[in-house]
């Protein structure tokens, strides 16, 4: 059975205690707990059925690419059997296929196991034990043994085991940053019967499982176990969340179907052209076709792919930004909006003073500070936290902005309390809203110093403290107090005021009434959740790169806005109310369809008070308008949309165990800024694996061209082992090192790429359609010239034959080396920087060089290749027209960028 449909928030105290069957008093009985724990099971989170690893493994090879390269490690291995029989020759090609095949496998395993993880750490955040009342008797049970109706008994310090309506609450306070994003302490009152419609941060008579309890004491009914609390309600979320295509694994299937496409098409029309225009022996044109066809699949792709995204993954890291997962690393790099989590992302999760209010004049927070004053003793010694041995600041982040403020200004907090110790108090209450504790003087007299709400407080103030002097307060006075209260809220400051009092004796009995008044009001103090220093400039710096960053966040609507103008998220120069238009609160998204939100969604930048629910539409809502998006954040209710978006990024100090595991990346440092540099890194890899795309496609692009081209003139140029020694020597190798390229100048200069956009996308396309012809037609020249041109006409035609496939072997081999330099940038002259500043490129050069000349010098294998050894005329021949290639398209690539085309294919921002 399930209580999740039932708002106990909505319903009175007596209401709910009679809907769960139980006894506020004596709580339920032992029989009756056991009974419905049988009938809702254990306090404890779920988990989906798991599958093993090999089901895991297998369903890796569900995908389009595999399955192509699949059918082509067949067809290959096949096609080699039947030219030269069951050789390692025939076999090689299927074995690398089959060797690519099952990395991206144990890729796909690794990349699953996230949402696995964030389960078990939702399961782990459950607190062992639980204060119940049971058969009229307080006991301590296994919080897994909690059941609907159980009356539990909460104390500060303690974790709430499960979801509960309060019916007793004494000074209670709760921090539920974790699920709700908001950075202070929740004040709870059992006696409060709340909207149906409100959200989980405003539930105030409430307690949620898996929060702390900072401050008081409550006691509530238990509403809610398991699956039916809030943290239960997140974990089905990320259960259901379907896990999205990163943009990476998206282009790569998208590309596995055009290749496709094309290679079966260049097949049959080879077949056809070689059957009926040529009249070849249909068998012998099926093997050749089948051959073209698997010579045009860029068999290394994958594995190329993932070596890239390795290298990544270690600068990265090396940056603060560790990725969980390999196609996130590129991801980041394609994101068009950020949608950050406030609390603990954008702001530091700590209560900073900005500015206090003394001696009748506002001041900021850094100004001097008299720390033996009265207006600085009221809010320190009316204060509940302590500095511990290590000198760090425990307690209520309230209170602790507090001491830390004294502290900042040198004030010997320890040894003032010492000196003049508390020796009683009267606690705070939510009603009042005020707090008060008295401290024994030197001279036998006390010092009463109270804190709280302004406008409670200065109702208790008959006087005054200014400049030392103390005089009685007046109106004007207090018309100077609330301007200065009111000027720190339109801030979205949190305000408290501090006054004091010396009495010669302590009251009989200490209560509001008989020491809470008479006042000496000692001044305000307005704090705040502050933005991180680095977030400002890396938003703006986000911005310049065509990335908007959006707020979500649990808090209220007046700070998010705030701290949103701070960050220049929404404009700071703009009026407040213009700037009230794009910020939307949880309540007023529930009147909104998600047709609608996703319409609308680009006018809001702001969005507060909102649930886990909340954030999974939001992003959802970028989504339907083609955005890639990341989503970073630390608390548990990021989980769901972590998981939700393109990407989401985790934080690896601040963060709970919940939020990383549901992300793809995490930042060790918890620094906004970090995203910048990852950002750069991401559009850096992508860039990268284009190159190794554009170069391995134009590559195997003039191959088939030169085969094809040779076959309607009745040309062999080249042999199958020439294909495959090429493809595995002067194809991988420098692929491999331009995912080692440094990233381009201009790299944050443009536009974010889409979810429309592509490998082939920024001009690559047409890169590998002209480069692919100039190498073909390069390569059938210098066939032609060494099999028809002058140089070989004392060569019989065995002889002559044998020297022209050589030439073209070498020339084929030679141009993509040269090539592979001309792919460093798109549009930008390889000349333009340094040419040689890829130490990698160049060893990927000298290397497949030898290799390739290698195997045409050495006697005994130059047999096996069926090559001649050229004289040093025709070596030059072959290199000169290699290098052809590159003095060609530099003018190509000087043509594009005098006309403008290349800023069109790369989508240039101008404006900064």
């Amino acid at each position: 059975m399930s209580t999740k449909d039932y708002i106990a928030f909505n319903e009175s105290i007596d209401a709910v205690e009679k809907k769960f069957d139980t006894n506020i008093q004596t709580g339920l009985t032992s029989q009756q707990a056991q009974q419905r724990l049988e009938q809702y099971g254990e306090n404890a989170i779920q988990e989906t059925e798991k599958r093993s690893l090999w089901q895991k493994f297998f369903d890796q090879f569900k995908d389009f690419m595999i399955l192509v390269l699949l059918v082509a490690a067949v067809v290959s291995t096949g096609v080699g059997i039947a030219e030269s029989g069951l050789t390692l020759e025939a076999l090689a090609d299927g074995i690398i296929i089959l060797l690519v095949v099952f990395l991206n496998a144990v890729l796909g395993v690794y990349q699953e196991n996230k949402a696995e993880d964030a389960i078990d750490a939702l399961k782990d955040m459950s607190s062992p034990e639980a204060n119940v009342i049971r058969d009229g008797q307080r006991v301590r049970v296994k919080s897994t043994e909690l059941v609907p109706g159980d009356v539990v008994v909460l104390e500060a310090g303690d974790i709430v085991p499960a979801d509960m309506r309060f019916v007793e609450s004494n000074s209670l306070q709760i921090e539920e940053a974790a699920l709700t994003g908001e950075s202070v302490p929740t004040v709870k009152d059992a006696r409060e019967v709340i909207e149906a419609d409100a959200g989980i941060g405003d539930r105030s008579n409430m307690g949620f499982s898996s929060t702390n309890v900072t401050y008081g004491r409550g006691v509530g009914i238990v509403t809610g176990t398991g699956m039916d609390t809030e943290v239960g309600h997140i974990a089905a979320m990320l259960q259901s969340t379907e896990t999205q295509l990163t943009p990476l694994q998206q282009d790569q299937e998208n590309l596995g179907h055009t290749l496709t496409y094309l290679i079966l098409g260049v097949a049959v029309v080879t077949f056809l052209v070689g059957v009926f225009l040529k009249g070849f022996d249909p068998l012998q044109m099926l093997l050749v076709a089948i051959s073209l066809a698997v010579a045009a699949i860029p068999e290394g792709l994958p594995a190329i792919t993932t070596i890239i995204l390795s290298q990544g993954t270690q600068t990265m890291a090396e940056r603060n930004s560790l990725v969980r997962t390999l196609p996130a690393v590129e991801t980041l790099g394609s994101t068009s909006v950020i949608c950050s989590d406030k609390t603990g992302t954008l702001t530091l999760n700590e209560m900073t003073i900005e500015k206090v209010y003394h001696d009748g004049a506002l001041h900021e927070a850094t100004d001097a500070l008299d720390t033996d004053s009265n207006f600085i003793r009221s809010f320190t010694y009316a204060n509940d936290s302590r500095v511990d041995n290590n000198g760090e600041v425990i307690g209520d982040p309230t209170e602790a902005a507090m001491l830390k403020y004294a502290l900042d200004h040198n004030m010997d907090l320890s040894g003032q309390l010492q000196k003049y110790p508390r020796v009683d108090e009267v606690p705070f209450d939510s009603d009042r809203k005020l707090m008060s504790t008295i401290h024994e003087l030197d001279n036998g007299k006390y010092f009463v110093a109270v804190k709280g709400a302004p406008d409670r407080l200065i109702e208790k103030a008959t006087q005054i403290e200014l400049n030392g002097e103390i005089r009685p307060i007046t109106d004007a006075d207090k018309e100077q107090i609330l301007a200065a209260n009111e000027g720190m809220a339109r801030e979205a400051l949190r305000v408290l005021a501090g006054a004091y009092k010396i009495i010669d004796s302590i009251p009989a009995e200490v209560t509001t009434d008989t020491v809470e008044n008479d006042l000496v009001f000692a001044g305000l103090v307005g704090m705040i959740d502050p933005e991180r220093p680095e977030a400002k400039s890396s938003i703006i710096t986000a911005r310049n790169a065509g990335i908007r960053t959006v707020m979500i966040t649990g808090d209220h609507a007046t700070t998010a806005q705030a701290i949103a103008e701070r960050l220049t998220i929404l404009d700071p120069n703009a009026p407040t109310e213009e700037n009230e238009k794009h910020v939307l609160t949880g309540a007023e998204l529930n009147q909104i369809s998600d047709e609608d939100l996703a319409r609308r969604v680009a006018d809001y930048s702001v969005y507060a008070r909102v649930s886990p629910e909340h954030k999974v539409r939001i992003i959802r809502a970028w989504q339907a308008n083609n955005k890639v998006v990341s989503m970073t954040g630390d608390g548990v209710n990021d989980a769901p949309s972590l998981k939700q978006a393109d990407i989401g990024v985790g934080m690896g100090i601040t963060g709970t165990e919940v939020s990383k595991g549901a992300s793809d990346m995490v930042l060790a440092d918890d620094n906004f800024a970090t995203i910048v540099g990852a950002v750069e890194e991401g559009r850096k890899v992508f860039a990268n694996i284009q190159k190794a795309v554009q170069f391995l496609l134009s590559a195997n692009l003039g191959e088939v061209i030169t085969l094809f081209v040779g076959t309607l003139f009745g040309w062999v140029i080249l042999e199958p082992v020439h294909i495959l020694w090429i493809n595995l020597v002067t194809d991988v190798f420098p692929a491999i090192a331009l995912g080692l390229e440094p990233a381009e100048k201009d790299v944050m200069d443009h536009a974010p790429r889409t979810k429309d956009d592509s490998f082939l996308s920024f001009g690559v396309a047409p890169s590998i359609v002209y480069q692919g012809v100039l190498e073909g037609a390069i390569t059938l020249f210098v066939y032609w010239f060494a099999a028809y041109g002058p140089m070989t006409t004392t060569l019989d035609g065995e002889a002559r034959h044998n020297l022209a496939e050589t030439m073209a072997f070498i020339t084929l081999g030679m141009i993509q080396l040269f090539h592979a330099y001309n792919v460093k940038s798109t549009f930008h002259s390889l000349f333009s920087r340094n040419p040689f500043n890829n130490k990698a490129l160049n060893l990927a050069f000298i290397v497949s060089g030898i290799l390739l000349i290698g195997v045409i010098v050495t006697p005994g294998i130059n047999n096996f290749f069926s090559v001649t050894v050229p004289t040093a005329q025709q070596w030059g021949i072959c290199f000169a027209a290699a290098f052809s290639i590159v003095i060609v398209v530099e003018i190509i690539k000087w043509l594009f960028r005098v006309t403008g085309a290349a800023e069109k294919f790369n989508r240039t921002i101008h404006t900064k």
